[in-house]
C-alpha cells in the first residue's frame, strides 16, 4: 500500500527560483558573488546558477537542510543577522521581480553527485509527472534517467521530488563538459536502442518537461 519508497532520513533541499529584472541581471550576479558569504554562514548551499537558454533572467539556488526545525533555526537567525539583511538582502529585494521556492527530497536511489571537473554547464529538467507519485511512475522514470546515465555522455548530479509546491514534479540536474557535448550526446542517445525504450515507457506518465541550461556562479559549490 505504500505510495513510494521510505525517506531514510529528515535531509531535504530549499529550490529557490528568482526572476531578476532584465535591466539588473549583471548587479545582482555582481551582489552575489561578492556577499553570498553572508547568507552561507548559516546553511549549506549546493549551488548557484543563472540561465543560460530555456528561460531568461532567472537564477536557481539549491540549499539543504538537516530538518524542518534546522530551517526555521536559519531563518530566525538570518532575520537577525544585520550584515546578511544590510549588506545583501536589503540590495538585491529591489532587483527581484519574483520569487519562487519548492521543498524537495533526493529520491531514495540517487546521492547527490558532483562533476568530473569544473567549468563545464549543468541542465536543469523538470518534469510533471502525472498525480499517482513513484508508486506510479517511480520505476519507469528511474530505468529512463539510468538509460541515460549508461550513454555516458553526461554526469548525474541530483534528481529531486517535490514535497512542498507543484506536487508530482521531478527535477533532474545534470552536469555537462560543454552545450556542444551535451548536444552531440543527446543525438546519439536518441538513437541507443536502451535510452529509446525506456523513454518511450516513462512518457506514458509524463504530463509536461521543461529544460534550461545553466551557468554556475562563481561562489557556487557546484561549478
Amino acid at each position: 500500500l505504500a505510495t513510494g519508497p521510505r525517506q531514510n532520513n529528515g535531509i531535504f533541499y530549499e529550490i529557490r527560483t528568482y526572476d531578476i529584472k532584465p535591466a539588473k541581471m549583471k548587479e545582482f550576479l555582481e551582489m552575489i558573488n561578492k556577499y553570498l558569504h553572508f547568507r552561507t554562514a548559516h546553511s549549506e548551499l549546493v549551488g548557484f546558477w543563472y540561465s543560460e537558454l530555456g528561460a531568461m533572467n532567472k537564477v536557481f539556488h539549491i540549499w539543504k537542510y538537516d530538518n524542518f526545525a534546522h530551517r526555521t533555526a536559519v531563518r530566525r537567525a538570518l532575520a537577525n543577522d544585520k550584515d546578511w539583511q544590510g549588506k545583501l538582502f536589503s540590495e538585491i529585494l529591489p532587483l527581484v521581480e519574483k520569487q519562487h521556492n519548492e521543498v524537495a527530497y533526493l529520491v531514495p536511489w540517487c546521492q547527490l553527485g558532483k562533476p568530473s571537473k569544473e567549468g563545464g554547464v549543468y541542465e536543469w529538467v523538470t518534469f510533471q509527472m502525472k498525480p499517482g507519485g513513484p508508486a506510479l511512475w517511480g520505476e519507469a522514470f528511474q530505468a529512463a534517467i539510468n538509460a541515460h546515465i549508461s550513454t555516458g555522455y553526461t554526469k548525474l548530479i541530483g534528481v529531486f521530488h517535490t514535497e512542498y509546491g507543484l506536487l508530482n514534479t521531478v527535477h533532474v540536474l545534470w552536469w555537462n563538459e560543454s552545450p556542444d557535448h551535451r548536444a552531440a550526446g543527446r543525438h546519439s542517445a536518441h538513437e541507443d536502442a536502451r535510452v529509446v525504450a525506456a523513454v518511450r515507457d516513462s512518457v506514458r506518465f509524463l504530463e509536461s518537461q521543461q529544460n534550461v541550461l545553466l551557468i554556475p556562479l562563481q561562489c557556487s559549490p557546484l561549478k
